[in-house]
């Protein structure tokens, strides 16, 4: 009896109640010899942990056992509080970068780990060969709150994976099933554009027209063609009649913060209305609350929104989710067995992903990312006017900016992590700066101090 009338509750009314539970165990299940090394750390100097630390004897020891994918600098962070990071040695970095635009609610969110320990305990995984209750409230809470916001006007459905590689491949094998379906077998060409990022697998490094990714990996997914970003001239000409999709950022992260003119975006738009391309823009990194709107094309009018919207990043704030959003356009031709994935929309994921969207989509959080942006670009301005050899633009949105460099930021970013401050590159000479949209102003006039010092001794080093 109890159970019968449990099942008569509203769903939205268990599904949203979370207990607060705390006291987490941050390493209780390292090996006792990784835990070791963290529990007898040594405070350092401000320098980059070099190789006879705590750290230093970690690396040694788990390196050979990696695949040599990365660089990375000898810090190992160990704890996150906010907008503030904790390496082994037990020093404090602010945190510009945010996981590269991840962290949007910051690290350690308390009402997060609970909700994470919440449905841990209930159910982690079931398949998509079974019905859960999240995957399904996700969906509809992202299409109804992106119309609220006045972004997508006419989206309509989801399908929820990992990654930001996995929502565009969705998105590009949408497109092309699409244009098929309109066009034939001819009808199956992608264009992207100069200085794009769309992913690393095959089809989303297909569009991602960088030799440096490309070249190990050649030849590509054949049927792509690349553009110049921001020339609007050259659309008709790229965008044809055997076009089936288009990819853009509206703004270019990795690319190096270009944003995407109102104007192009229109023309391109219009373009693929004409030939009946699938325009697809990609806001993995500059969507999700990061521009101070919700998504970065809202601004934009309707005949220029999107068909396919593609998400990843801050969507689940560190935990893997990403979500390809269609309009019925797209939607009505994708059929059973046309895509699928193992892990996506899992019921973990999806909550969190439900938990984390309602809270980047609330108008006081938006007000202050724009706040915050103005904090921001007052400072980088202040520098790129006492520096103008060195420095020569300050652009983006947002959250998401970058101060142009006339030399090679590597040593900069250097001078910065070794004085407490964790900054990112981008495109060409880019410093990005991509920090947790709940950052105290506080915090960033900190991080922003420490910027200024390492500013100095890079501008007067010389070296790149």
């Amino acid at each position: 009896m109890a159970l019968r009338q449990a099942s008569r509750k509203p769903l939205r009314t268990w599904l949203i109640r979370t207990p607060i539970i705390r006291g987490f165990a941050s390493v209780s299940n390292l090996p006792k010899s990784v835990k070791d090394e963290i529990a007898h750390e040594q405070l350092l100097p401000n320098y980059d942990p070099p190789t006879d630390s705590a750290t230093g004897s970690l690396l040694s020891k788990q390196a050979p056992y990696m695949v040599r994918t990365y660089v990375r600098p000898p810090q190992m962070f160990v704890r996150g509080v906010g907008s503030v990071l904790y390496d082994v040695e037990n020093r404090k970095y602010i945190d510009f970068t945010a996981g590269i635009a991840v962290n949007s609610l910051g690290h350690g969110d308390e009402h997060l780990c609970n909700l994470i320990f919440d449905q841990a305990k209930q159910v982690i995984h079931t398949s998509n060969l079974y019905h859960n209750p999240w995957t399904g409230e996700l969906a509809a809470l992202l299409v109804n709150k992106t119309k609220e916001h006045g972004a997508f006007h006419n989206a309509s459905q989801v399908f929820v994976c990992n990654s930001g590689s996995e929502a565009n491949e969705a998105a590009l094998k949408f497109a092309r099933k699409v244009g098929k379906v309109i066009g034939g077998e001819k009808k199956i060409g992608v264009v992207s554009f100069t200085n794009s990022f769309h992913g690393r697998t095959m089809g989303a490094l297909s569009a991602t027209p960088n030799p440096k990714y490309q070249k190990p990996f050649s030849p590509m997914v054949p049927g792509y063609t690349h553009g110049v970003y921001n020339d609007i001239a050259g659309i008709n000409d790229l965008v044809t009649g055997e076009t089936c999709g288009v990819i853009v950022e509206p703004i270019q992260g990795e690319g190096g913060v270009n944003v995407g003119s109102p104007e192009f975006l229109i023309a391109l738009s219009k373009r693929c209305k004409e030939v009946g391309a699938v325009l697809i823009y990609d806001e993995i990194q500059c969507g999700l609350g990061r521009t101070g709107d919700l998504w970065a094309h809202q601004f934009l009018p309707k005949e220029a929104h999107p068909d396919i919207l593609t998400m990843a990043k801050a969507l689940g704030n560190g935990f893997p989710i990403g979500a390809t959003m269609v309009n019925n356009f797209v939607g009505e031709k994708i059929m059973t067995g046309d895509h699928g994935t193992t892990f996506g929309g899992n019921p973990l994921a999806s909550r969190i992903g439900h938990h984390v969207f309602s809270r980047l989509s609330e108008h006081s959080l938006l007000k202050g990312v724009e706040a915050k942006s103005g904090v921001f670009v007052k400072r980088l301005t202040a520098i790129k006017d006492k520096y103008p050899e060195v420095a020569t633009e300050v652009r983006g949105k947002g959250l998401i900016l970058g101060l142009q460099l006339t030399r090679d930021p590597t040593s900069l970013v250097k001078e910065a992590r070794e004085r407490g401050l964790l900054i990112i590159t981008a495109g060409t000479n880019t410093v990005r700066f991509v920090p947790p949209l709940v950052i105290e102003e506080e915090i960033i006039n900190e991080g922003l101090d420490i910027f200024e010092k390492a500013m100095k001794v890079f501008v007067e080093s010389g070296n790149s």
